[in-house]
């Protein structure tokens, strides 16, 4: 448990989400949904089903995990995270599927605490790496990650830097 002093008061504290948790899944859902919301969410609600199913399927991933930022007692940040596997290295690597703060707590520090945090959990884990997406417009996102030590991955730059597709099954 991190906790970081953001103004008089106001204490955050990021705590790892139990799934079992009513107040848990509860917050994990409502913050997810905001984030989808959010144009870089897709600017789309959560479907009724997958608000249903999220917080148990979830929980049946294996090294799956969510970090929840509360400040006076309210959900304002989420960080899910799903452990991977370096065959390079031997080790963990843990992906950030999703991270989000609500629009009312971003700029005070809730982003930087939420990936310390991560960071800070990844380590317990003994993961090699910890990987992320974001989008190439959001630049708040991207400038934070960057302080961070994030940045594109390579092998060798004559080859380029590794992309990020998909192909939807759905």
């Amino acid at each position: 448990m991190t906790t970081l002093g953001l103004a008089p008061n106001r204490a955050l504290t990021i705590a790892l989400a139990d799934y079992a948790d009513p107040q848990d899944a509860a917050a994990l859902v409502a913050l997810l949904d905001a984030y989808g919301q959010d144009p870089m969410g897709g600017g789309e609600p959560l479907a009724g089903d997958v608000r249903d199913r999220l917080v148990p399927a979830l929980s049946e991933q294996p090294g799956a995990f969510s970090l929840i930022a509360w400040q006076d007692g309210k959900p304002v940040g989420l960080a899910n995270c799903l452990t991977g596997f370096s065959t390079f290295a031997a080790q963990a690597v843990i992906n950030i599927h999703d991270i989000a703060v609500v629009p009312a707590a971003r700029g005070h520090g809730v982003g930087k605490v939420l990936m310390a945090a991560i960071e800070h959990e990844a380590r317990a884990r003994g993961a090699c790496k910890i990987t992320l997406e974001v989008l190439s417009g959001n630049e708040p996102a991207r400038g934070l990650y960057a302080s961070l030590g994030y940045g594109d991955y390579t092998l060798d730059p004559a080859a380029g830097h590794a992309l990020f597709w998909q192909k939807r099954l759905t």
